[in-house]
């Protein structure tokens, strides 16, 4: 809490954060500069050190001297915090606590150095962190760096920063026979959240745009499905109401993820039947209270093992209507539209995996040209 007509803070690692207007953005906003000190009396000097030398007309002290990067993560998340998505950010700082803060934080700029960046990055994979994970966080670290490099005049030396190789891995795709096996046991005594799963393996939609779904996103007259909106559980870092975690509903990952879907004839009778009438009803639940991801995830696994289908997650509906569409002959580009992808190159690379048995058509038709 702040010191009653002060702005200084104690923060959540211990240390005293103090604020003061530093100018204005041509647009009028205030830019404000920090100071920080493991206490608050420390705090209170820097800052006052920094007023007086403004009022005063003299050079305020060296923008990086003696700072940690600790406090360029802190100040670049702020910075960060009205730019980006929720779900971003939750995402950002995740990495700073988790990773950055506790292997690099402690480090003086300009000093940190290849080497240091190497060993760090050497310490995650040693944790056994996935290459995946580690890109993230390195991502992260080269962005703060360039951050803090441009409050130094002349910038900061030059860090070398290098990704780990992600292997391959063959996604799972359920084969014709296990799709339709999957398929009859979810008709056979379906609900609402059957429906939906059954609908999400016959259009390829994700997870959180399924939860989020609307009866009014729905036309059965123009036979399509409009995607505008995903569901998250997120880490509650305001800490409202109450709660560690909480739902948020916002605009799908990407703009291309915002688009329309068409219907088969399958997908809108099977619509038909649990229309609930009410367009504001969500559509996995048929009431205006909604189902949440790690729910249907759960009922996905009882169902998946009720029908003896093992390796099944919600992205694997996914990668199978992909595959589907592409024994199907479907267009590239149309496909890549419908799975919401921003190139074509992300549904080729990650989302088409050819059967043997394609494979094995496709070689065939080498004997027409005689080889």
């Amino acid at each position: 809490m702040a010191r009653k007509g002060e702005n200084i803070f104690k923060r959540g690692d211990g240390r005293w954060e103090a604020r003061y207007i530093k100018g204005r953005e041509l647009s009028g906003k205030i830019r404000y500069g920090f100071c920080y000190g493991k206490t608050y009396k420390e705090a209170k000097e820097k800052v006052t050190l920094c007023k007086a030398a403004m009022l005063s007309g003299a050079p305020l002290p060296e923008p990086g001297s003696r700072r940690r990067l600790a406090a360029f993560c802190r100040e670049w998340m702020e910075l960060e915090k009205g730019k980006v998505k929720g779900s971003t950010y939750v995402k950002y700082d995740t990495i700073l606590a988790k990773h950055i803060l506790p292997g690099l934080g402690g480090c003086f700029l300009p000093g940190i150095t290849t080497r240091q960046v190497e060993q760090f990055k050497q310490g995650l994979l040693d944790k056994g962190l996935s290459a995946k994970t580690v890109r993230d966080v390195l991502t992260v670290l080269r962005t703060v760096l360039k951050y803090a490099g441009a409050q130094f005049p002349g910038g900061l030396p030059a860090v070398e920063i290098t990704y780990p190789k992600e292997p391959k891995k063959e996604a799972r795709v359920l084969d014709p026979e296990e799709q339709r096996r999957f398929a009859a046991y979810l008709r056979a005594d379906m609900d609402e959240c059957k429906f939906g799963i059954l609908l999400a393996l016959l259009t390829g939609i994700r997870l959180g745009e399924l939860c989020a779904l609307r009866w009014e996103n729905v036309s059965l007259k123009n036979r399509t499905i409009h995607v505008c909106a995903t569901m998250q559980r997120l880490r509650n870092y305001e800490n409202t109401g109450g709660g560690k975690t909480k739902v948020v509903i916002s605009s799908p990952k990407s703009d291309t993820s915002v688009r329309t879907i068409p219907l088969t004839e399958n997908a809108v009778r099977l619509c038909g039947r649990y229309d609930p009438h009410c367009p504001t009803a969500f559509l996995l639940a048929g009431t205006e209270r909604f189902m949440e991801p790690r729910e249907v995830q759960k009922r996905l696994a009882k169902y998946t093992r009720e029908c003896g289908l093992e390796r099944v997650h919600f992205h694997t509906l996914r990668h199978t209507f992909a595959t589907r569409c592409v024994e199907a002959g479907f267009e590239i580009k149309s496909l890549s539209e419908i799975l919401g992808h921003a190139d074509t190159s992300i549904t080729l690379n990650r989302y088409v995996h050819s059967s043997m048995e394609l494979k094995r058509e496709n070689m065939d038709k080498l004997a027409a040209v005689g080889l």
